[in-house]
Formats: C-alpha cells, sequence, structure tokens
C-alpha cells in the first residue's frame, strides 16, 4: 500500500489521486447511510452536480434502493452533502468461469472389484448399471 501511495503523491497523478479520495470520502458517507444488507450490494460513485451515482450489484437492489431514495436524500442532507438527487445504475459483476471437473480414476483393484459384481448381478438393473460404470473405468 505504500508503494501505492507514493506512486500517487506523483504530480502526474494528482487528478487520479483527489478523484480516489473523493470517491473514497462518497463511499464512506453511503455506508454510514444506506442498510446495511443494501450496502454489501451496491457501492458509491462520484457525486457530480449535486447527483449522487450508486452502482448496484443487480436489478433487485436497484429496486429496493429506489424505494429508499426519500429517505436516503434526507440522511444525505444530514450529513452535510449537497446531494439533491441519487441516480441507480446496475453494474453486473462478471461471474467466474466454473472449474472443470476433474475426471477420477478408480485403483485397478477398485475396477476389478466393480467388474465382478457387475458379473454377479448380470440380468439386474444394478448389474447394468454397474457394467456401465465398470466400462468406464478403463
Amino acid at each position: 500500500m505504500q508503494r501505492l501511495n507514493t506512486l500517487l503523491k506523483q504530480p502526474e497523478l494528482n487528478a487520479l489521486n483527489a478523484r480516489n479520495q473523493q470517491t473514497q470520502a462518497t463511499q464512506k458517507i453511503w455506508e454510514a447511510i444506506a442498510p446495511d444488507n443494501l450496502a454489501k450490494f451496491s457501492h458509491a460513485g462520484s457525486i457530480q452536480n449535486q447527483q449522487l451515482t450508486v452502482y448496484a450489484d443487480n436489478s433487485v437492489v436497484a429496486a429496493k434502493i429506489k424505494l429508499l431514495l426519500p429517505s436516503l436524500l434526507i440522511q444525505l442532507q444530514k450529513q452535510v452533502c449537497e446531494v439533491t438527487a441519487i441516480r441507480v445504475k446496475v453494474q453486473v459483476k462478471s461471474t467466474p468461469q466454473p472449474k472443470p471437473k476433474i475426471r477420477r480414476k478408480l485403483t485397478p483393484a477398485a475396477a476389478s472389484s466393480l467388474k465382478n459384481l457387475s458379473r454377479k448381478l448380470t440380468g439386474t438393473a444394478l448389474g447394468d448399471a454397474l457394467e456401465k460404470l465398470s466400462k468406464n473405468t478403463d
């Protein structure tokens, strides 16, 4: 974190540092006024033209925030924020790629036991299912 702070103190990045501090301050205010269950699934953007932008993780959270707009605006004004409107945007997070299933192999002893059992139960539904399983163990 110290390296990042040192990097942000360079004159070329002053605008980025100022915007970062403003966003952090806005986020702290949002966490203070938003209900806990909504604060977990949303985050505050910037305040521009007396309008706070809030990003919701899904449309359900956005709808709930929109229902609470009047009370949230009152709470923002109590926090001495010059905000007259809250704009809610849905920002869906991308889902991670599913992990490929690891195909497990039976030990040779287990595979032979499975084949023997399928031979003993030949002609039954269980025997047929065990036979299919034993063919997949090769």
